[in-house]
């Protein structure tokens, strides 16, 4: 792969990423209204829109792996003093027709401990849900490891997992470690650490490998996963804030200039993504032609960029998620 110094993208203009439709045995054949997307073949189970394969869809780079762009532009994208580990969010729109499996991710040690670069913690905002959709989310109290594994023999792994009521604008903090499943019912925003290591204990007798050892290996018995309540500050609503991510509704009246957005335009400012949860916003600047965020889509907002007005095309519920590390930048 040809490197190219950071200094050539002193400054990077907003884009728009191109989205990734992957498909799930537990997903769905169409997503629509959501996507314009019918498959004939596998249903689709996850919409991608910044993983490294996915690629920019606006710009001079257009065309470009997403990754690649972070591996050679990431002072200009993340902001001095980002850790040199390429992208470091995976966002995805989750799409569960059936359950999925009863899993778990390993945490940062673990993960590096078998040669990846970071573990998995993630989030899950919910975009909609049906009356009584459910997740589960961690174990119930007391649960030992050996009862764990016995379920795991018998198939009886739900029995052991605290199940928790979801509604359309929750959010559920899901800290790695944690024993989880997503059900059907619910469309989910995740937000997770740019790393795709699940290991499955339990998969309804789908023929798909499990992960036993592993995913034991992982299992904290107790974590701080669950429900997060939205913390409303006179600029924005903060969902989730913690060491990896910050996800964050940001208000938009008509227009709005980046300058009033905490975090953009400062000497060690950070990368965002901006998300239409629904509506569409068109971007403005002096410094780049000007960008148009579709509903469902999302845009990126290099630490590089030049100043820019967000302005409310219809209907725009804008949700900005910005990646954390330590002595990185904060809101």
């Amino acid at each position: 792969m040809e490197k190219r110094s950071p200094n050539l993208f002193a400054q990077i203009a907003p884009f728009r990423v191109a989205p990734r439709f992957v498909p799930r045995v537990w997903g769905a054949r169409s997503l629509q209204p959501w996507y314009p997307i019918d498959s004939e073949t596998d249903p689709i189970g996850e919409v991608w829109l910044t993983g490294d394969a996915c690629t920019v869809a606006s710009g001079p780079h257009t065309g470009r792996a997403l990754g690649d762009l972070f591996l050679e532009a990431p002072d200009a994208l993340l902001g001095r003093g980002a850790p040199p580990e390429g992208s470091p969010l995976l966002i995805k729109v989750i799409f569960a027709r059936e359950k999925l499996s009863v899993q778990v991710h390993p945490d940062d040690l673990l993960a590096r401990r078998d040669g990846h670069l970071r573990g998995k913690t993630e989030c899950w905002y919910a975009l909609a849900a049906e009356r009584d959709a459910q997740v589960a989310v961690g174990l119930k109290p007391h649960t030992t490891m050996d009862q764990i594994r016995s379920s795991v023999d018998r198939g009886t792994m739900e029995s052991l997992l605290q199940s928790i009521p979801i509604a359309t604008g929750d959010m559920v903090f899901v800290d790695a470690g944690t024993v989880h499943a997503i059900w059907p019912g619910s469309v989910l925003l995740e937000t997770q650490q740019n790393c795709d290591l699940t290991y499955r204990l339990f998969d309804y007798g789908r023929p798909r490998e499990l992960q036993i050892e592993k995913s034991l290996e992982a299992t904290k018995l107790a974590t701080r996963a669950g429900k997060v309540q939205p913390r409303v500050l006179p600029d924005r609503t903060v969902f989730l804030e913690n060491d990896y991510f910050c996800v964050e509704r940001i208000p938009v009246k008509v227009s709005r200039s980046s300058v009033s957005l905490p975090g953009l335009h400062e000497p060690e400012q950070g990368l965002a993504y901006l998300f239409a949860a629904s509506g569409s916003a068109r971007l403005m600047s002096p410094g780049f032609e000007s960008l148009d965020l579709p509903e469902r889509g999302i845009v990126a907002i290099p630490a590089a960029s030049p100043v820019f007005s967000v302005q409310d095309m219809g209907g725009l519920d804008l949700i900005r998620i910005s990646p954390r590390w330590p002595g990185g930048p904060t809101r």
